[in-house]
Formats: structure tokens, C-alpha cells, sequence
């Protein structure tokens, strides 16, 4: 390999965003090519939580606890990055799962608070019903996703990185072992690393070289109102929503969704999502219906990001995880590192491929 290797990243998203930046940051040449437009599919409709709240193992908690380190690092490192730091009021479980859940992760040293229905209305004041029983992290915030993207990509362009956007990946260039690029609809393009960061279509390019990558793609529905006065301080995981407000004041909402309803144009439910917002902030009445969006989210079913390369396929880094917003400045860095050294990061080993049973390299 070139001493400044040639990498390419399918996917644009926030994942594919931070890890050109990292690369170019680093002396890599890099290009990255998107289906659509820059800042992917699911990023630009992520909710965008910041958290190691529901991190299952403590490895991927502690994971999840430098990536919000970094974001923090990159807020003084990069202009164009703001996160949120508001803090999360969780009461979205029964209060002995709460409770557990509290005992597990101050003992990991998160800093989780138990408030009552007194604190949580002077955290959040225009709750009509603040629960008797929830958590606050403080620690925990939020950012724009879109944004964010944008502003990786931007500072990527700005060292040397090739955006190719609309273009789309439609199969791997793999011979003798070894993935030589990318064939796209409009022609080839060759590389010596491909990094598949493109959220849930990685799995159906990995597929295509054998390797099974066993992610689902759950719909999810987010639900935009038209900018309001502020209304809350940070982010609410409420039974059945959650709600944040951005930074033009618009309060964001995220539910899950059966396949049913998403086969849908998922009116109605966005709609239900917007009267729930209404009726459970004091000031809640004057807000309108703007947007909401149907997404599909990449998750791996052990709940762990696939992250690394597979055995018998040289050339091929694979990047794919849920929370990838939370993620996104940790694996790009430690990504980047990776494919320039050769030195993986110790806090990547429960996230490697070599978990996927019975994969077949053709």
C-alpha cells in the first residue's frame, strides 16, 4: 500500500463523514461517494441523542463514554460543531428497571441522578405531568446531525478529500481476495481500502462478497414541528417519545414504528406524535405540525456496532452500528487509526467481525 493510502468510504452519513475527516486529517487520500445527497439517509433523520445511557455491556458503555469526550474535544477543535449539552430526563421504564439501571451505571462512574416529580419539573417547567419517579444525566446532550455531517465533510474537502454525491454503489470490485474498489452506476472506482459506512445498505454490499452482516433495518418515525419559543431545557424519553427542541427551536420527536404503519406515509402517526408533544408541555398548544420522516436505522442484532475488518477479505473495513451519531467521533477516529497504523483501539473488541457466525467469503 502507498505510503498515503487511497480510501474510500461508501456512505456519507455522519460515520462516513467523521471518518473522512479523520483520514484526511492524518495525510490519507480520500474520496466518498453517497447514493444521495452529502449527510446520507439516516443521519439527517437521526433524533440525535449523545448518551452511554443503554450501552448493555460495560465495554460498549465505555465505548459510547469517550465518543461523548470527543464530541466534546471537537467542539474546540472544529469550527461548525455545537452540541447541546442539556442533559436527559429518562422515565420511559417501569421504576424498578430505572432503578437497576441507575444502580449499574453509577457504579461504572456515569453520573446518573435520581429526581422526583419536584426535580423534574424544575429541570423541565413546562411539563404538564412530571413523573414521580425518572433519571437526569446531565451529561448527556444532543446535535443536528445534517450539520454535523456537513461539517465533517466540509473540513474533510478542505484537506484534499474528494465528495462524490449521487452516485450510487451498487457492488464491490473483489478479486483475488482482495477489494480493489467500487462499481458504481456510472462506472468504477478503485481505492487501496473501502470502507463500508453507508447505515443499512452495508449489509447488501458486504452480502455481495459473501459476508453476512446480521443488522435489521426497524422503521422509526421523526416528527418535526414549526419553530416554537423554547419550550424545553434537554432531551425527554418519555413512554412511547422522545422529544428534544433544536437549535432553531423546533421540537423534534422520535417513536418507533411497526412495519404496518411504515408501510404507510405515516401521517397519522405524526400527527398522534404532535398532539402527544402538545399535551404534555403547558405551552404546548401553539405548536404546529412542519415535517416528519419514515427511516429505516442500521442495528445489529446483538445490539454492538460492527466495526473492523473481515477474515479473508483484504482491501474491506466495514463501519455499521446504531447510535451512530453518539459514535460517530470515536469510531472515525479510531477507524482512521486503524487503516493508517495497523493499531486498533482497545475499546473496539467487543465490535469485531469475527462475532458473525458461520460468514462465507466466497
Amino acid at each position: 500500500m502507498a505510503d498515503h493510502p487511497h480510501v474510500l468510504i461508501v456512505g456519507a452519513g455522519i460515520i462516513g463523514a467523521s471518518t473522512a475527516w479523520h483520514l484526511a486529517s492524518a495525510g490519507a487520500r480520500v474520496t466518498v461517494v453517497e447514493a444521495g445527497a452529502p449527510g446520507g439517509v439516516a443521519t439527517r433523520n437521526s433524533w440525535a441523542w449523545i448518551n452511554a445511557s443503554w450501552g448493555n455491556a460495560e465495554s460498549y458503555f465505555r465505548l459510547r463514554v469517550r465518543a461523548m469526550e470527543e464530541w466534546r474535544r471537537l467542539e474546540r477543535r472544529l469550527p461548525g460543531i455545537r452540541v447541546a449539552w442539556g442533559g436527559g430526563l429518562i422515565w420511559d421504564l417501569p421504576a424498578e428497571q430505572l432503578e437497576a439501571f441507575a444502580v449499574e451505571h453509577a457504579a461504572w462512574g456515569y453520573d446518573v441522578r435520581r429526581v422526583g416529580r419536584d426535580e423534574a419539573r424544575r429541570i423541565e417547567p413546562q411539563l404538564v405531568a412530571p413523573p414521580d419517579f425518572a433519571l437526569h444525566m446531565p451529561g448527556e446532550g444532543a446535535v443536528e446531525p445534517l450539520e454535523a455531517a456537513l461539517t465533517f465533510l466540509k473540513a474533510a474537502r478542505g484537506l484534499g478529500a474528494t465528495i462524490v454525491a449521487n452516485r450510487s454503489v451498487h457492488s464491490l470490485d473483489f478479486r483475488a481476495g482482495r477489494i480493489r474498489g467500487v462499481r458504481t452506476d456510472v462506472g468504477d472506482l478503485d481505492a487501496d481500502e473501502v470502507v463500508l459506512a453507508a447505515g443499512a445498505a452495508t449489509a447488501a454490499l458486504a452480502g455481495d462478497v459473501g459476508l453476512t452482516l446480521p443488522v435489521d433495518a426497524p422503521p422509526a418515525l421523526l416528527v418535526a414541528t414549526k419553530p416554537s419559543v423554547k419550550l424545553l431545557n434537554g432531551l425527554i424519553m418519555a413512554p412511547g417519545i422522545q422529544i428534544r427542541q433544536t437549535a432553531e427551536h423546533r421540537l423534534l420527536a422520535a417513536t418507533a414504528l411497526d412495519d404496518d404503519v411504515a408501510r404507510g406515509d405515516g401521517a397519522l402517526p405524526a400527527a398522534n406524535a404532535c398532539e402527544k408533544m402538545k399535551e404534555m408541555l403547558l405551552s404546548g398548544a401553539s405548536l404546529d405540525l412542519d415535517w416528519y420522516a419514515v427511516g429505516h436505522r442500521a442495528i445489529p442484532r446483538d445490539g454492538l456496532p460492527f466495526v473492523g475488518r473481515a477474515a479473508g477479505i483484504l482491501g474491506l473495513y466495514i463501519a455499521v452500528m446504531h447510535s451512530g451519531v453518539t459514535l460517530a467521533p470515536a469510531i472515525g477516529q479510531f477507524v482512521a487509526e486503524e487503516l493508517l497504523t495497523g493499531r486498533r483501539n482497545a475499546l473496539l473488541e467487543p465490535c469485531g467481525l469475527e462475532r458473525i457466525p458461520n460468514s462465507g467469503i466466497r
